[in-house]
């Protein structure tokens, strides 16, 4: 196979996997040892996140035309790129998580959902909670009023109990009995 063809297949390659990504981030490697590049990897991996080191020039062609074409003025030095199809924070985040043990890992720039992020952006979006841990939060918030509510009904079925009262309608319109009973002994006196 020509040398031209092979290029061209490479970089039909990486614009495949460039389809349907939510977001790409681009690190610098340089520098990182064996045992920390594999557990890097290892990491990505188990976050669903694609990690590959390709050539610069391939991954310039490669993002012509697309959503992360702003990418390519970072392409100097050695590159690697990270994509996230799933979660777009995934692939920043374990990157984020990663570069406090690996000095020598450093982002480039990132591109998550169409927006472009320089070094300083890429770095923000990365400290974002993962969608698992944004549901809980969420759902947390919501549990909060409805306990709320299941105690006072808790505490009205309870009392409705205490006095004998079938239902909680029963008691309901024991009371309002009683507030009428307290108006007209008010309004006689």
């Amino acid at each position: 196979m020509p040398n031209v063809e092979l290029k061209q297949t490479i970089v039909d390659e990486i614009k495949s996997k460039l389809d349907g990504a939510s977001s790409i981030v681009l690190v610098d490697y340089r520098g990182l040892t064996v045992e920390e590049d594999t557990k890097l990897r290892k990491d990505l991996r188990e976050g669903n996140v694609l990690y590959k080191v390709y050539k610069n020039t391939m991954m310039n062609f490669a993002f012509k035309g697309t959503d992360f074409e702003e990418l390519k003025d970072h392409l100097e030095g050695p590159s690697a790129i990270a994509i996230s199809y799933e979660d777009p924070t995934a692939g920043p985040r374990i990157l984020k998580n990663a570069a406090k043990d690996f000095k020598n890992l450093d982002f480039k720039a990132g591109v998550v959902e169409g927006t472009y992020y320089d070094v300083e952006g890429i770095k923000k979006i990365a400290s974002i909670p993962g969608r698992d841990e944004l549901l809980a939060k969420l759902l947390g918030s919501f549990q909060s009023p409805i306990s709320t509510f299941a105690r006072t009904v808790k505490a009205i079925a309870d009392k409705a109990e205490e006095t004998g009262a079938e239902t909680a309608a029963v008691l309901a319109a024991n009371k309002a009995e009683e507030k009428v009973e307290e108006a007209q002994e008010q309004t006689e006196e």
